[in-house]
């Protein structure tokens, strides 16, 4: 059976939404999976949690699900230590890396090249106020960067430990726009199509 660990990055602050949009999305992620014969398992960065225990949970998993909102251009503070704690055990330990990939004795390899979970894949999911035309587009304020480029630190984590991208998925305008069933049902499709 495969296993699929679903991160929601999502942090409560005052006045800044419910997290029910984010919630949501982690729920149909796990009940879409479930359907298809995984073995999900949940985090909630927001939450206690032991990095010992999640830092194993993503090496028994096939696949690292991430759900996280953007907070100015980045993911919540919650969402980074999880990551600074969890990620940090596996550096350089031969669990998740070979520290960063390059040695002395060969200096043909490559920094970023030392991951070794590379049986593994990645996805991230995330929630915007910026509207989708802030991207892709040099005259908007994101500068023509893509949505991955937006959240290329995020996904140089995962790399680094030697994860396989699968595609991204965003909701964007999450404030201001009225067509949420339209993107539920867009994000659904995806992580069908996708797993």
């Amino acid at each position: 059976m495969k296993k699929a660990l679903l991160i929601n990055g999502y942090e409560t602050y005052e006045g800044v939404g419910q997290n029910r949009l984010n919630n949501s999305l982690i729920e149909y992620t796990k009940e879409i999976l479930e359907s298809k014969g995984y073995e999900v398992s949940v985090t909630e960065v927001q939450k206690d949690y032991d990095p010992m225990t999640e830092h194993n949970k993503i090496l028994d998993s096939d696949v690292v699900f991430v759900q996280t909102p953007i907070y100015w251009f980045s993911v919540p503070g919650a969402f980074k230590t999880y990551i600074d704690r969890v990620f940090l055990i596996g550096y350089g330990s031969g669990s998740m890396s070979n520290g960063d990939g390059r040695t002395r004795s060969d200096l043909s390899k490559k920094y970023g090249s030392g991951g070794i979970l590379t049986d593994k894949k990645y996805m991230i999911s995330t929630t915007w106020n910026a509207p989708e035309s802030a991207f892709n587009d040099e005259s908007e304020f994101m500068d023509g960067m893509s949505l991955d480029q937006s959240t290329a630190l995020l996904h140089k984590t995962f790399q680094f430990c030697g994860l396989q991208k699968l595609p991204s998925f965003a909701v964007y305008d999450v404030f201001k726009q009225a067509d949420r069933d339209n993107d539920i049902e867009n994000f659904k499709k995806h992580i069908k199509e996708n797993f």
